[in-house]
């Protein structure tokens, strides 16, 4: 089975890191930051469209200036110590992995930051594929999903989505793709409930019972 997994959120627990990266961007501009709930609620888009949605009546010129402050924050917050992954989640992508499924990422990251976090962690090998919000379409549309069926020769049918937010369940439902959600991440699990998903995970490593019903 092709598994595809949202990164921030679902596999890393990063959500704080991002909303205060976001906050300190903010305070840069000399802006008001936002609360946290806005902050959570953008958390999956690509860049670029999580701060056009949050601060919708700045010009281009500024939503850049807070794109680069954003960077730099995170990167800075993110050297001193790197997201931890959520409990459950090496044992179990070890588990997928060996037991011959193809692991995949569709996230709203940059491909640069995707990588430079495979490069600390130490897992770039470990996915078979990966696919990065700016080389392709951002959360919600589905094309990144499309990607990684064209590249491994799969339907949708044979695929699972896993992640944490709206974008994540509604990109795989745009595509008739099973979907499961967690229930730990940036999104309240009940603005999951919507989109029908397989199964809602409290904990990580609940996959595995999901997977040994399924096949």
């Amino acid at each position: 089975m092709l598994f595809i997994f949202d990164w921030d959120g679902t596999l890393s627990d990063s959500k704080a890191k991002i909303t205060k990266a976001m906050q300190l961007a903010a305070q840069d501009m000399g802006w008001m930051p936002l609360d946290d709930h806005h902050i959570h609620n953008i958390i999956g888009l690509g860049l670029p469209e999580a701060i056009h949605r949050l601060y919708p009546d700045v010009e281009l010129s500024g939503r850049q200036l807070l794109r680069d402050a954003y960077a730099t924050h995170f990167l800075s917050l993110d050297e001193m110590r790197p997201s931890d992954f959520f409990p459950g989640v090496m044992d179990t992508l070890e588990y997928l992995k060996t037991d011959g499924h193809t692991l995949t990422i569709a996230t709203g990251k940059s491909r640069k930051g995707l990588d430079r976090i495979f490069g600390v962690l130490g897992v770039a090998d470990f996915f078979h594929a990966t696919r990065c919000a700016d080389e392709t379409a951002s959360k919600p549309d589905p094309l990144m999903l499309q990607e990684l069926l064209l590249e491994f020769g799969v339907d949708a049918g044979e695929a699972v989505m896993i992640g944490d937010t709206e974008y994540d369940m509604e990109m795989a439902r745009l595509i008739d793709m099973p979907r499961i959600a967690v229930s730990y991440g940036a999104h309240h699990i009940d603005r999951l409930h919507s989109y029908q998903p397989e199964l809602c995970l409290d904990h990580f490593d609940q996959l595995l019972a999901w997977k040994k019903l399924v096949g």
